[in-house]
């Protein structure tokens, strides 16, 4: 197997709910389907099953007959139930060193019955939809194991090509292989270094276009078949299936010795075999088109594969990469193919047992050696490199290879753990001594783990000096805290000014007034300090700081503090160059509406316009001239392409409007200017309905938008569009409103 599944990530996510409904083509299609795409495909994917099972088989000591029972199963059950149909489920290299563990402390009866069991477990993985959290174990840690099996596969099978046997362990065949070496087995190495050299040159057939057909051939096929040609007249060990399948098989039996032990090994093998099939589907799933792989329905028919397969005294299943991929590249187009080869197997096993018999042992090692150094795959070691995570993956690999499996994925999952409270130790802190005080800025999270790092950076500065202490952390736990505050006690008391500022998140201050909170989540409620309210953010401020300054200038120090470097690039340029809006913003003077926070929008986006009531007076009305002089501006000289008229719930003015308020006061003369949308909204009836009354007032605004010459003209010209919005204050939703119905419909991209 070579598990190049990239990171855990997908090619579009697969999906852990309800399997996609597969709208499937029509009859002469699928029929059309079948026979150009998933038979050929089958015929393919056989090819290479049979010398990858058996060679799997061998390795895992088991019975070459349970290879291929676990083929056809993985096939049949596997590929009828999948819920990644192009995947090909089957015997797996990546299983291997269990079962031969298995095999030799139970036998291959007892073993059979374990894979059954696992089965069972599977099965219940996917009832209980884990498959995605399958995926949430380190990729160091997975990636690790596989190469662990890979080299433990590769180091015993040498001695196989050499023409000996493979020892009980890794120490034993690197201990036994220089005499190995030295021995004489030219017929066994001529055979399996034959096998080998065209495992790896077969395939670069492709480099060449008069040949590159060749290629497509499947090169384990063509190794096999050579290698067995040559090794005809040679007197060496192989393939030695029963003449007569039917009558040796071997069925399940119930393991004997410990409950614990018994009940570890079902656990590893369900385990392995899920993750290996979970990240054999989500590397299928970057290599095709179709619905994403459902990963908790995978998980099921892995189950229920393995525990046919048990039952019937087959190898463990899992979703392979190499067929799978393989049978994508041969065109498959549904979970026929995966199935067919299954039959095909199953036909072949029953019907040539004689041919295959003529398989020398040391072609199927050579085939086990190249699938065990592909496992080992150095792009995922640059990638783990790059990220920092090879230590992870060298211990797993070291553990599964001279202790274990199960110790070494534990031995690579307490790495993980270790590194990754080593990186939450290390946060970044930075001393600074300036001309009237000293500024120390932490960035990260503080755990009791840093403290003593924390504590001895503090200890720089001097007592009797003022300190501001800028705080950028995303998690604070009570021993860092208590760090900052004690030593916060002990500086003022020499005579010194402590202020701790705090720029995201209130963890300090929150549990100086007793209120510790207890975990990240909690942070994440309080709002960034650009479109959080004062009132949200001023109080963590210290009084000392805030003490004679209004809530506008604090926010005004802040913004120079913490955001004026940040957006100064962008207005810089826009200072340089002129403003460019492309929208012209008319909405309401009322402050809980934001308009470059609820459009996401920044400095030169939009050009606004704001009064009671988002009202725009008709061209020469003569009421107000401001509105009228701003959407000339935005028109004619910046050449806007949108104008929005934006109002929003809870519209005091609407509620003016209906009220009727004299017109005696500035306030109420401006609201003449909507007279026009109260007679529209109750000629339909809704005296009650605040909202509507929004959304009429809104297309009312679009109407008379349509009354200025400049804005009829670019309408007209197709340079411009006029676009209503209603914005909810308490859901924070904001809906188009279409101007000939007034109704709401969301906005979608």
């Amino acid at each position: 197997m070579n598990p190049s599944n990239g990171a855990l990530g997908t090619h579009g996510a697969p999906s852990d709910g309800p399997p996609p409904h597969e709208h499937g083509p029509p009859v002469a299609s699928r029929m059309q389907n079948l026979l150009r795409g998933d038979l050929p495909a089958s015929l393919v994917v056989f090819l290479i099953a049979i010398p990858l099972s058996l060679g799997i088989a061998v390795a895992s000591g088991a019975p070459l007959l349970s290879g291929l029972i676990a083929a056809v199963v993985g096939g049949i059950v596997g590929g009828a139930l999948s819920g990644a149909p192009l995947t090909v489920t089957g015997p797996a290299a990546g299983l291997t060193v269990v079962v031969a563990d298995l095999v030799a402390k139970f036998g291959f009866s007892a073993t059979a019955g374990i894979v059954l069991a696992a089965g069972v477990v599977q099965i219940l993985f996917g009832l209980l939809k884990i498959g995605r959290a399958a995926l949430t174990l380190s990729p160091a840690v997975v990636h690790g194991m596989l190469a662990g099996i890979g080299i433990v596969i590769a180091i015993g099978q040498v001695h196989v090509v050499l023409g000996g046997k493979p020892q009980s362990s890794v120490l034993a065949n690197l201990q036994a292989l220089p005499g190995q070496i030295i021995g004489h087995h030219s017929m066994a190495l001529l055979v399996g270094a034959l096998t080998i050299a065209v495992l790896l040159l077969w395939p670069q057939w492709k480099r060449l276009p008069a040949l590159a057909s060749l290629a497509k051939v499947p090169a384990p096929l063509v190794a096999v078949l050579l290698a067995t040609i040559v090794a005809l007249p040679m007197a060496l060990p192989r393939v030695a299936l029963p003449s007569n399948p039917l009558e040796a098989w071997t069925f399940p039996a119930m393991p004997s010795g410990a409950w614990g032990a018994i009940a570890i090994a079902v656990l590893t093998v369900a385990v392995v075999a899920s993750v290996e099939s979970l990240l054999s589907a989500v590397a299928i799933d970057k290599l095709q088109d179709g619905p994403r792989a459902d990963l908790n329905k995978e998980l099921t028919a892995q189950g229920a594969a393995n525990l046919v397969s048990g039952a019937l005294g087959g190898l463990p299943v899992t979703g392979v990469i190499v067929r799978g991929s393989t049978n994508v590249a041969a065109g498959a187009k549904s979970r026929f193919s995966a199935m067919l080869h299954g039959v095909w197997v199953g036909l072949f096993s029953l019907t040539l047992v004689g041919l295959l018999n003529k398989i020398p042992m040391a072609a199927l090692a050579g085939v086990l050696v190249v699938i065990g150094l592909k496992l080992v795959s150095w792009d995922h070691i640059r990638e783990l490199r790059k990220h920092h995570e090879l230590p992870v993956y060298l211990v797993t690999v070291g553990g599964v290879v001279f202790v274990d499996l199960l110790t070494g994925v534990l031995l690579g999952i307490a790495m993980a753990v270790i590194r990754a409270l080593w990186r939450m130790t290390h946060f970044h802190l930075d001393v600074e001594e300036r001309s009237s005080d000293w500024k120390i800025t932490v960035h990260g999270s503080l755990i009791f783990l840093g403290v003593s790092k924390l504590s001895r950076e503090l200890s720089q500065v001097p007592a009797g000096k003022d300190v501001l202490i800028e705080l950028h952390v995303d998690f604070m736990d009570h021993a860092a805290f208590a760090a900052i505050h004690d030593w916060q006690q002990s500086q003022e008391k020499s005579g010194a000014q402590v202020r701790v500022q705090e720029v995201h998140h209130s963890w300090y201050h929150w549990a100086t007034r007793g209120k510790p909170a207890a975990k990240k989540e909690t942070a994440g409620k309080v709002p960034p300090r650009w479109f959080a309210p004062w009132e949200h953010w001023q109080e963590t401020v210290v009084p000392a700081q805030r003490a004679g300054s209004s809530q506008m200038a604090v926010g005004m120090a802040e913004f120079e503090r913490h955001s004026a470097d940040l957006v100064r690039p962008f207005l810089a340029q826009l200072a340089e160059h002129g403003q460019q809006p492309t929208q012209l913003f008319i909405t309401c003077a009322d402050s809980r509406v934001v308009p470059n926070m609820i459009t996401s929008s920044g400095p030169g986006d939009l050009f606004t316009v704001r009064n009671i009531g988002n009202l725009v007076p008709r061209h020469g009305s003569g009421v107000d001239n401001s509105v009228g002089a701003a959407i000339e501006y935005a028109v004619d000289v910046l050449g806007v392409s949108t104008v929005v008229v934006c109002g929003h719930s809870d519209c005091g003015a609407m509620k003016a409007l209906l009220a009727g308020m004299p017109t005696d006061s500035a306030l109420g003369s401006w609201l003449t200017n909507g007279a026009s949308t109260v007679e529209r909204f109750r000629e339909c009836g809704s005296d009650e309905d605040l909202e509507r009354l929004v959304m009429t007032n809104v297309a009312q605004q679009l109407e008379n938008l349509m009354t200025f010459p400049s804005v009829s003209r670019a309408v007209e010209a197709g340079r411009l569009t006029l676009q209503g919005m209603y914005f909810d204050i308490a859901t924070a939703k904001i809906d188009f409103v279409c101007r000939e119905t007034v109704t709401r419909k969301p906005v979608a991209l």
